[in-house]
Order: structure tokens, then C-alpha cells, then sequence
């Protein structure tokens, strides 16, 4: 078991670097593609969104009525789409090493809601409204769409801007449900064996583990960045600036996260 844990160190590490920012190639699609192109990159971000896929597996973990998946994932795409929206129209960003960092609590709070945390070592007898805490977390990762999408051309104009927007949280909303769908396939055919009391407390667990591991590399990847350029975040803010990361620069981004 403990080198399968660290077996999983490489992957994570890896992975980090492809899922911070997005790539040139990317970009320069972007700047001669059309909504589609925006839609494809939303869908193809929430597929490889790790933590994101990770606090959805958490919270449909126990879930099994139609009603509550639709209830629980309406108030996380809601809170997601909200901010994705609101903050990439109103040029608001952060550095995003940090918000991600928030996003991995995220994962280690479902995993130790999932598990009764709240319960067994805070002596609560019920854990905070996950209903409530679903949204206010869909907020926090729809604020780190947002500071991926920034990075992206989307134009001066205000109403190519706004559905180049939708376009993005579209694709998010296709990538979010086929990801969802095969969750749920595979929880559906686990849920009802004698096994799946031990799987669960080991699958949330693993969830805790892997927030944890993600939080340290977020703050390992805030604490070795020394230009917010590198990021696409400069200080005055306007749009046409989000492109400017020149290639030495992109280069020496990628060395400093080996």
C-alpha cells in the first residue's frame, strides 16, 4: 500500500504542471478559433481538473436518488458559474496557486465529511449543511475556471467577450456531466456489495491523502513563483495582457515546476 501511495507522487507531480495554467498551443487556437474552440477547452479542463473531479467524486459519494445528485450538483454548478462568470467579466483574479490550494481543502473537507469527521473528533452531532458548503466550495472552484479562462484572448469587445464566457462554462457544464455519469456508473456497481462499507472509508481517505498532496504542491508552486507574469495575472489587468507570456519566460515556468 505505501508504494502504491508514493507510486502516486510522479503522477500528481506531473499532472500539476499540465492542469496550472493554460498551454501556448492552446492559446493560439483560441485566437483564430471560434465558440466551439471555447466549449472544447471548458469540457477538456473539467475532464482533466483532478481536483475538481475529485470534490464531485466526494460529494456524490453517499448520494443515491436522482433528486439529491440533481440537487447537490445544481447548487455546485450554480456556485461554479457564478463566479467563472462574474470574475472573468469584471477582470477580478488571484494568484492561482493559492485559490487552488483552497480548492484542494475542498477535496480533504468531503473526504472527512464523507467519513464523519465532524462527529468522531469534533464530537458535533451532525456535520455543517452540505448543501451550503457545496455551494460556497462551487464558488471557490468556479473562481479558479476563471483564472484559467483569463488567460485566454477573449476579445475587447463586451458581448464577444461574454459568449466566448458562456462558451467556456458550457464545455465546463459537457466535461462536468460526462465525468459525472461515469462516477456514478462506477459507484452504482460497487454501492450495493458487501465491500463497500471498507471501500468507503478507504476512498475517502484517499481523498483526504490526495488533497493533502495537492495542497503542498499548490503552496510549493506559490512559494517558487517570483513573476506574476508567469502566470498571465499582470498588475493593470487589462485583458490583452493575459497573452503576454513570451516563450523565455514559459520556459523558465516550466523549469522552475519540475
Amino acid at each position: 500500500m505505501n508504494k502504491f501511495i508514493l507510486s502516486l507522487f510522479p503522477l500528481f507531480w506531473s499532472a500539476n504542471s499540465f492542469a496550472h495554467g493554460i498551454s501556448e498551443d492552446a492559446k493560439r487556437a483560441m485566437i483564430e478559433g471560434g465558440y466551439l474552440k471555447y466549449i472544447w477547452l471548458g469540457a477538456e479542463h473539467m475532464i482533466t481538473g483532478y481536483d475538481h473531479l475529485l470534490f464531485l467524486f466526494g460529494v456524490i459519494f453517499f448520494l443515491t436518488t436522482f433528486k439529491d445528485i440533481v440537487k447537490f450538483i445544481s447548487v455546485f454548478t450554480l456556485g461554479h458559474s457564478i463566479t467563472l462568470i462574474l470574475a472573468t467579466l469584471m477582470g477580478i483574479t488571484a494568484n492561482y496557486w493559492l485559490v487552488d490550494a483552497i480548492i484542494a481543502i475542498s477535496v480533504c473537507y468531503k473526504g472527512f465529511d464523507n467519513n464523519e469527521g465532524f462527529q468522531k473528533y469534533f464530537g458535533m452531532k451532525k456535520a455543517p449543511n452540505l448543501l451550503i458548503m457545496v455551494f460556497m466550495f462551487g464558488l471557490i472552484h468556479g473562481f479558479g475556471l476563471s483564472t484559467r479562462l483569463q488567460q485566454l484572448p477573449l476579445g475587447e469587445n463586451g458581448s464577444e467577450m461574454l459568449l466566448r464566457i458562456i462558451s467556456f462554462n458550457v464545455g465546463v457544464e459537457f466535461g462536468q456531466i460526462l465525468a459525472l455519469t461515469i462516477m456514478l456508473a462506477l459507484l452504482s456497481g460497487i454501492r450495493h456489495t458487501s465491500v463497500f462499507k471498507r471501500f468507503s472509508k478507504v476512498a475517502n481517505d484517499g481523498l483526504i491523502l490526495a488533497g493533502l498532496m495537492l495542497l503542498l504542491m499548490q503552496l510549493h508552486g506559490y512559494l517558487h513563483t517570483s513573476n506574476p507574469d508567469e502566470f498571465g495575472f499582470s498588475e493593470d489587468n487589462h485583458i490583452h495582457h493575459h497573452m503576454q507570456l513570451d516563450k523565455p519566460k514559459a520556459q523558465e515556468f516550466k523549469h522552475d515546476n519540475l
